[in-house]
């Protein structure tokens, strides 16, 4: 057989692809009824929802303190989601302490992105440690960082920031954020 037969079928059957994917409104990867079921409602896509999972002071001394902070991110879509990065201040009495990023967005040509994959079957936790250095200008707060460590006794803290995320998707996704704000009084 001619081997330009086969190179023709396989040419036609990108041909089909490429014409379903680029000029049908049916296709649908985010829906319930599958991945080429057509879409006669609207798709609506729900923000991911975010809990503090924790705030921790995990040692301080007299140069230094060092907490953690762990969210956690859940998903209400029926399709997974890419949590590209969350940008989060944490404040001690209105006055901003500490200024953190948990993943990152790729910025410049050969820049590769950090991003977390969420399912819809559970949540996922995200933390990290961050280090607050003493500058001596902020006595109040290096005390009650001491006493919450030695006794337990809480901050008056307020941690916010926005979350993005996008669906894991080539047809359908475009960057979503969500901004959160949690205290020691929720």
């Amino acid at each position: 057989m001619n081997p330009r037969i086969f190179v023709g079928a396989a040419a036609g059957a990108l041909v089909v692809i490429l014409i379903l994917f680029g000029f049908s409104g049916s296709v649908s990867d985010i829906g319930k009824g599958g991945f080429l079921t057509p879409s006669t409602e609207e798709q609506i896509i729900y923000p991911v929802e975010i809990e503090l999972h924790d705030l921790t002071v995990l040692e301080v001394s007299e140069k230094e303190a060092t907490l953690e902070v762990k969210f956690k991110i859940s998903n209400p879509n029926f399709k997974s989601i890419m949590l590209q990065h969350i940008k989060y201040s944490v404040y001690h009495n209105d006055v901003r302490i500490a200024v953190g990023e948990l993943g990152s967005t790729p910025e410049g040509f050969l820049a590769s992105p950090n991003y977390y994959i969420i399912t819809n079957e559970r949540p996922v936790p995200l933390g990290e440690k961050f280090t607050i250095k003493n500058t001596g200008q902020t006595p109040e707060l290096w005390e009650a960082l001491t006493s919450w460590k030695n006794s337990g006794e809480e901050l008056n803290w307020r941690i916010s920031g926005e979350v993005f995320f996008n669906l894991s998707s080539i047809t359908a996704g475009y960057e979503n954020i969500l901004e959160f704000d949690f205290s020691k009084h929720d």
